[in-house]
């Protein structure tokens, strides 16, 4: 479970309005498949570790962080593929909130016969995706607040100059959590003040970027910004 959660983190901020989930395929103890959700939501991670698992998913285990879809959308529901494969034992970590899921794929998979077992690594699982907790069962974003100051608790020096307050880890860390959520939002002042890019710029992850967002009432955002 714990592969298929590192598997899941792979599809934050990329995978919108979908869930991150990562599924791992394990026959006689060696791991013959694996998946996460890809960009855009689809293919989905179930898909994608019983296509590589071909064959070997005969009889093997699926451990999956979110409950597989129940339900037919943009794609096949997840739960079809796994009963269909031969899979013969599926562990999940939660239910997926979702109305349209909500312990339905559980129960099918239990009336094709397969085994289930449920709410192993559950709180980490609902860690990772806490933003799509929040947003099925509360209607609300998961908001993330970063924060710079110097050690003497100031935001700039007094010629208002902000930039660097933070180190090059720091910095990274940054980065990093731009790639890990769906949007980053600046007011007009820190927009105008620094000119900042508001991207991903890590190595190997700049199509990561997240969508920008600019609180501006009174439209001063400069065209060339």
């Amino acid at each position: 479970m714990a592969v298929s959660l590192e598997l899941a983190r792979r599809g934050l901020g990329r995978v919108w309005p979908n869930p991150a989930v990562g599924c791992v395929v394990v026959r006689e103890s060696r791991v013959v498949g694996r998946g996460w959700t890809q960009p855009g939501g689809r293919p989905h991670a179930e898909t994608e570790a019983l296509a590589r698992a071909a064959q070997w998913a005969q009889g093997a285990t699926a451990y999956v962080n979110l409950e597989p879809c129940a339900h037919e959308g943009k794609t096949r529901p997840c739960v079809e593929a796994l009963v269909r494969s031969g899979i013969a034992r599926c562990v999940v970590a939660l239910e997926d909130p979702d109305p349209r899921v909500s312990g339905r794929g559980i129960a099918q998979m239990r009336q094709a016969g397969l085994v289930v077992r449920l709410g192993i690594l559950a709180n980490q699982a609902r860690e990772l995706n806490e933003g799509f907790f929040s947003r099925i069962n509360r209607n609300r974003p998961t908001v993330t607040l970063k924060f710079a100051t110097t050690l003497d608790g100031f935001v700039a020096t007094s010629r208002g100059e902000s930039q660097w307050i933070t180190g090059a880890l720091a910095r990274q860390r940054g980065h990093l959590m731009r790639a890990e959520h769906d949007a980053v939002m600046v007011g007009i002042g820190t927009a105008i003040a620094d000119n900042p890019a508001l991207t991903c710029r890590l190595y190997g992850m700049t199509q990561s970027s997240p969508v920008r967002i600019i609180l501006d009432s009174n439209l001063r955002l400069p065209l060339t910004s």
